[in-house]
């Protein structure tokens, strides 16, 4: 497969490299110093994209757009390192028979741990519990009572693979659990509700897990936050840009809530100084899935959509914009 001509627009992880490189001629588009250049001297050739959200390709982004898939006449399938593919357009890929592959189920558990612990850590307060230690304060004198877990109902935006995790976490602590999409999930045990300002007014925890874009920008802002009320804690581990940040801030500095916990940030990895200083509140690098074990089964699922499509077999992970397991390209 020597002949097979590869776009990589931003650096992935070494695995992952070493391994289209063994069978696949790789455009490695992040080294050109023209990569306008670059990209219209590879682009007669280019039938694949092998790309990554930014935080798992050295927070760098490149965006997989309609504008540069149109620069690609030969393309067949766009294969994206993360189970969110917002940085993909992937109803232009859609409507032009491009497959787009993503890799989940391989990370929803580890990131479900991640989002259960920054519920516990935010309500019990124990990063400030250790900090309290560790800073000699216990000779003085105990630390301070805090929230519970107990009596609490959760509120998850977005039920899918992982919020369905977290929901069985919740329920194991004896948390009860109801959810927004935007329609019910068929057999899901929970309550649904059609607003998230209504599911927001009837609970205390609002777990955010929902998919990111234009769709979801925002989308839990003040009048959301304000619903959860001041016993209330905010969870996101989905993308930054679901919630209205500023919004946020104002409500942990007014206490219209209690206290948050937080893995993704609005322009990550720039965290606002605000959040920062809010010692009640637990903020996260970006690690929802960052375990070595995790990691490594993500990029390995790159490479089985790749080399899979390569060799003209069945797709095992297509979005669900591009349904089809086979390439539709590979039958033109």
């Amino acid at each position: 497969m020597a002949d097979v001509h590869i776009l990589m627009p931003t650096p992935l992880p070494r695995l992952i490299l070493d391994a289209l490189e063994q069978r696949f001629v790789v455009h490695r588009l992040y080294e050109a110093q023209d990569k306008d250049a670059a990209l219209a001297a590879a682009a007669p050739h280019v039938r694949a994209i092998a790309t990554g959200v930014p935080i798992l390709v050295e927070d760098v982004s490149y965006p997989i757009t309609a504008s540069l898939m149109e620069k690609l006449p030969r393309l067949e399938i766009v294969a994206n390192l993360g189970v969110g593919y917002d940085n993909v357009d992937a109803a232009y890929a859609s409507a032009h028979g491009v497959s787009v592959t993503n890799t989940p189920d391989v990370l929803t558990e580890e990131t479900a741990d991640t989002a259960f612990g920054l519920l516990l850590n935010a309500v019990r307060q124990f990063p400030r519990a250790e900090r309290f230690l560790r800073d000699g304060k216990w000779l003085k004198g105990q630390f301070e009572l805090t929230a519970s877990l107990r009596g609490r109902t959760m509120g998850v935006l977005g039920l899918g693979r992982i919020g369905q995790a977290i929901a069985r976490r919740a329920e194991a602590f004896g948390v009860q659990v109801v959810y927004h999409n935007r329609k019910p999930v068929e057999d899901a045990p929970y309550r649904y509700y059609a607003s998230l300002l209504d599911m927001a007014r009837d609970c205390d925890i609002l777990m955010v897990v929902a998919p990111g874009g234009p769709a979801t920008r925002g989308l839990v802002g003040k009048d959301v936050l304000e619903a959860l009320g001041p016993n209330g804690v905010l969870v996101n581990i989905a993308r930054g840009t679901i919630v209205d940040e500023q919004a946020l801030i104002e409500a942990l500095r007014t206490g219209a809530i209690l206290t948050a916990g937080l893995d993704v940030f609005a322009e990550e990895p720039s965290v606002p100084q605000a959040l920062i200083d809010m010692e009640h509140v637990v903020l996260l690098p970006h690690v929802g899935s960052a375990s070595q074990a995790t990691r490594d089964a993500m990029n390995r699922l790159v490479i089985d959509n790749l080399f899979a499509w390569a060799d003209g077999g069945d797709l095992s992970t297509p979005v669900a914009e591009t349904p089809w397991r086979r390439p539709l390209k590979q039958a033109e």
